[in-house]
């Protein structure tokens, strides 16, 4: 019973760092990286559409994404939606390809982007705490229910406090590699 707590535990908090690194690979760079593009939906035949699935996207060179569109007749909306995003990106139509140059980020712009990144891990950071909180107290619910003692509550506790030491830490790390590619000119 206490090893299946801290199993959900510790795929609950896995997932929240994985769904923390997802929300900052979104966060533009000055590098380029198709990911970038992940957030924008297109109009096509009256449904919203992600853009993944009406293009493939690739990485030209480092300050350059060129999308592929497989359906011509879309091209013109594909190029109005990556417009329109709040990305501040300007594409170039050439035939079936797109071209998206990412500007150079202000040093201002920067900082901003940074504050964002701070803000998103700490969210993941509450919801690794939220997963804690949960577990403790299914394992208070089995104390109170006589299904456990004292000694192994106590004890696992302890074990799902690290669990959350872990996760919180690699949220760390992976704001720190966010923060100093954010930095890098």
């Amino acid at each position: 019973m206490i090893n299946d707590i801290k199993k959900d535990a510790d795929t609950r908090m896995d997932k929240c760092v994985e769904a923390f690194k997802n929300n900052i690979s979104k966060i533009r760079t000055g590098r380029a990286s198709p990911a970038i593009l992940d957030g924008i939906t297109v109009e096509y035949y009256g449904a919203p559409t992600p853009l993944k699935q009406l293009a493939s996207i690739t990485v030209e060179d480092s300050r350059t994404l060129k999308v592929n569109v497989f359906d011509r007749s879309v091209s013109a909306a594909v190029e109005k939606a990556i417009m329109t995003s709040d990305l501040g990106l300007n594409p170039s139509s050439a035939g079936s390809d797109i071209r998206v140059p990412l500007p150079p980020l202000t040093e201002e712009r920067r900082k901003d982007l940074i504050k964002i990144v701070r803000g998103e891990a700490e969210q993941g950071r509450v919801s690794v705490r939220n997963v804690r909180r949960d577990a403790n107290d299914k394992l208070k619910a089995l104390l109170k229910e006589k299904e456990i003692g004292e000694d192994e509550e106590r004890r696992a506790q302890d074990e799902v406090q690290k669990l959350t030491d872990a996760s919180i830490k690699k949220i760390d790390a992976a704001l720190s590699e966010k923060e100093t590619e954010l930095m890098d000119f």
